[in-house]
């Protein structure tokens, strides 16, 4: 799940004309702490980032995350 996460994320920023140091900046702003390009890419990477995390990014981007019964 955290790789479609990661591939979510890149997807929406490319429809969203966003780059993801930009998607780093203003999580790092609604975060009140130095959230870095680095940081964010490491975190998709490995998998680690949070659902927080996610849902803030969904929020940045104008999204929202849906839970659907398969």
């Amino acid at each position: 799940m955290n790789l479609q996460a990661r591939e979510q994320i890149k997807s929406i920023l490319a429809k969203e004309n966003m780059m993801m140091k930009e998607l780093a900046s203003e999580l790092g702003q609604v975060l009140n702490k130095n959230y870095t390009l680095d940081n964010l890419s490491k975190k998709l990477k490995n998998g680690t980032i949070s659902y927080n995390q996610v849902a803030l990014i969904a929020d940045i981007l104008g999204y929202k995350i849906k839970f659907e019964k398969e």
